[in-house]
């Protein structure tokens, strides 16, 4: 079982898409003075991931030490040539488990990295679902997607690098940082911020290891504790009976619960699943709400007036029981305050509402479909172990890339 570290004293700010979480970031690396360290599952090089690429360049220049670790599978096809210029500049970038391919087809699919983590001279961090492409800003057009990050300082940024330096092969980890390790006892001190709010945080992993179920364990805690309100926006929402169970206990007790989810998806698949659930959570009073301006990439939460969860985890089998994944949750009514007025405002102007009677008149092939998506889904976790199994690797690029690297 699982201990969740709740801190106080912390300045939070929610970030909406690309358009306000960029220039955040960007301008904070400008800022650096002694470390940058950067998890991300992808990483394009497109008009997102440029102007990172320039930031980061000009942060190892002045002496900056800069890291970052890539999914293997999210981004595995940067060129070289985007590549080669961090190196060259002094930036470290590791690859996790980096992907193989076999007859033109990546293979080791599962057990990815999916967070997206920035800590910056152990001071600010952000956490969200957020990745460096294109697609999370207005500009790419229709199919750009909606999401969110929390920018937070204070005491759990410290929870968060060490959570991060973890996923750095051990050569690439300070050493004073192991000096540390051996010395301090099993809680360190936290980083103290210089600009401290009154929020109360915790950071949470999902791992393979001793944190398989802690953020589904959170969101279920924070469900059954609920007393007047439950707002979830998530783009993948697949989750397990228990969690099922608590939303709908929740709803018949009188809590106003209300879903946000696909309703212009960027996988078809994914809507088709998530209606198998319909009938069964609006019978017992939960509100379904259709995102259909653009797709929805957001893995967020809010319950009551004063409890916010922002991160990469989705509800569904692959981020519960596979990927590797990352949510700060805080307790600060004006975060909530915050939060409720985004989704309020995407339910009232960019949501169709969906009820019993849309739910009773999909088409007989459509209820197979659904059925069969929904159900080959929550059985990925199964099928993923027949596969062979093998240990994540963490290749560092130390040199200039290779001719022809990231070309597939």
């Amino acid at each position: 079982m699982s201990l969740t570290r709740w801190h106080e004293d912390h300045r939070v700010a929610l970030l909406e898409n690309g358009e306000q979480f960029y220039p955040r970031v960007l301008d904070a690396i400008a800022a650096a003075e002694r470390e940058v360290l950067l998890e991300t599952f992808i990483l394009f090089d497109d008009p997102a991931g440029q102007p990172l690429q320039r930031a980061v360049i000009a942060a190892a220049r002045r002496g900056v030490s800069v890291q970052m670790t890539l999914d293997g599978w999210g981004s595995a096809t940067l060129p070289a040539d985007f590549i080669a210029p961090m190196i060259e500049a002094g930036v470290r970038i590791h690859i996790y488990d980096p992907v193989k391919w076999r007859f033109g087809r990546r293979t080791r699919i599962f057990r990815r990295l999916h967070r997206k983590l920035i800590v910056i001279d152990q001071r600010i961090a952000w956490c969200g679902g957020i990745n460096f492409s294109h697609d999370h800003l207005r500009s790419y057009g229709e199919h750009s997607k909606q999401d969110y990050a929390l920018e937070v300082e204070g005491p759990v940024v410290a929870d968060i690098y060490r959570a991060m330096l973890v996923m750095l092969p051990r050569t690439a980890r300070p050493a004073w940082q192991w000096l540390r390790r051996r010395q301090r006892p099993a809680q360190a001190a936290p980083v103290a911020s210089t600009r401290a709010g009154k929020a109360l945080a915790a950071f949470l992993i999902r791992d393979n290891g001793l944190h398989r179920a802690d953020i589904e364990r959170i969101y279920r805690l924070g469900i059954r504790a609920a007393k007047r309100q439950i707002v979830i926006a998530n783009a993948y929402f697949f989750p397990g009976y228990r969690l099922l169970r608590d939303l709908r206990r929740a709803a018949r007790r009188g809590v106003d619960v209300r879903l946000i989810l696909q309703g212009n998806p960027d996988m078809q698949w994914v809507q088709w699943a998530a209606n198998t659930l319909h009938d069964y959570l609006l019978r017992a009073g939960v509100r379904i709400y259709e995102y259909c301006e653009r797709p929805m990439h957001a893995k967020v939460a809010l319950i009551d007036d004063d409890w916010v969860t922002v991160g990469s985890s989705n509800l569904d089998p692959l981020s519960l029981f596979l990927n590797l994944e990352a949510n700060v949750v805080v307790r600060d009514a004006e975060l909530a305050t915050t939060l409720h007025t985004s989704l309020t405002q995407l339910m009232d102007r960019h949501c169709r509402q969906i009820d019993r009677q849309d739910a009773r008149q999909r088409t007989l092939l459509r209820q197979i479909l659904s059925y069969l998506a929904y159900h080959l889904t929550r059985r990925l976790p199964s099928i993923a172990g027949w596969m062979p199994a093998h240990a994540p690797t963490r290749q560092s690029l130390q040199a200039a890339a290779e001719p022809g690297a990231g070309k597939h």
